[in-house]
């Protein structure tokens, strides 16, 4: 199968881990990449320009991920998929060949699932989410669109995050708890 072209939209740390998932997937290659602040290169890889600058490339490239991690701000990852979107960029859905997903979940457009993530059956995650490296995401969980899901969480079946959520890293979820939209759990948390 031919890889697409893919191209990144920012250059910080989170861009990095999502090459490295993209480099593994064997899915697409980097065209190259957007950021608003002046750099040349990333691991290789040129900077294009600025968010403004996507409208240029859409003729070459059809396929744009969000590069840019939720940690301070839960609004950036939306905006940038709705101007994405405004433009006709498609969202693919990239996976590390070191997750396992079940074939019963669903998991919608601009999603990256990185290494040694566990998805089971059942679960279902929106669009544009992040599922980080060692998260394990059990049965019939409901995950909202714009999620931040961080390293070594786990949320157990029948849990419900909302949309535009941060679960931080090594957090537990208890089953069927439900966290409003805009939840920000922090680091190690226990939640019953």
């Amino acid at each position: 199968m031919k890889k697409k072209p893919l191209i990144l939209v920012g250059a910080g740390g989170h861009a990095k881990a999502c090459i490295d998932v993209i480099e593994n997937s064997g899915q697409f290659y980097i065209y190259g990449i957007v950021d608003n602040k002046k750099k040349k290169k990333l691991l290789g890889y040129p900077i294009l320009g600025k968010d403004k600058d996507l409208k240029k490339y859409i003729k070459k490239v059809r396929h744009l991920l969000i590069a840019v991690g939720q940690i301070r701000d839960n609004q950036i990852r939306p905006k940038l998929y709705y101007l994405g979107k405004r433009l006709g960029y498609k969202f693919p859905t990239i996976f590390s060949k070191r997750s396992h997903i079940s074939k019963h979940s669903e998991i919608q457009e601009g999603t990256i699932i990185f290494h040694d993530v566990i998805i089971n059956s059942g679960a279902k995650i929106g669009k544009n989410c992040i599922i980080n490296n060692k998260c394990l995401i059990e049965h019939d969980v409901l995950i909202g669109d714009h999620c931040h899901v961080s390293t070594k969480a786990t949320i157990n079946g029948y849990a419900k995050i909302g949309s535009k959520s941060f679960i931080g890293s090594g957090s537990l979820i208890s089953n069927s708890k439900s966290l409003p939209t805009n939840s920000f759990v922090k680091i190690g948390s226990i939640i019953t």
